[in-house]
């Protein structure tokens, strides 16, 4: 008995998501209607990706110079660092700017991908000539 692909004298082909969905399909974020090929698995186009991760990155430098603002305070207040090493220090606080911006990044937009959520923006497309008739 062969275990695998095979079945039978016939190879069984893969199955994509994409084969369960119609050609056209609407992006759930921006509530367009585009090709499926344009599409990820979470039905997001990549236009909504790009400003999702645009999102995200100001988020996260947000987050990052907080974070980075925050230790800057602890170590002038608590640590009362030297003259002699503040270099050290400043590299410290850069360090943890770079470093919580892009976790905070990362964490921010796997968050919105999670979540899944319409744009606000987005307005749903009209389903015909009754809506306008009225």
């Amino acid at each position: 008995m062969a275990f695998g692909r095979e079945t039978g004298g016939r190879r069984r082909e893969s199955v994509s998501w994409r084969d369960r969905f119609p050609e056209e399909v609407t992006c759930v974020r921006c509530l367009e209607v585009r090709e499926t090929r344009d599409l990820d698995r979470l039905l997001w186009c990549e236009r909504c990706r790009e400003e999702s991760r645009r999102r995200a990155l100001i988020l996260g430098y947000v987050a990052g110079f907080v974070l980075a603002g925050l230790l800057a305070l602890w170590i002038w207040l608590v640590v009362q660092p030297s003259d002699l090493v503040l270099g050290g220090w400043i590299a410290t606080v850069v360090a943890t700017l770079w470093v919580g911006a892009r976790v905070s990044r990362e964490v921010i937009y796997g968050a919105m991908r999670f979540q899944n959520r319409r744009a606000a923006q987005a307005t749903p497309p009209s389903s015909g000539p009754d809506e306008s008739a009225e």
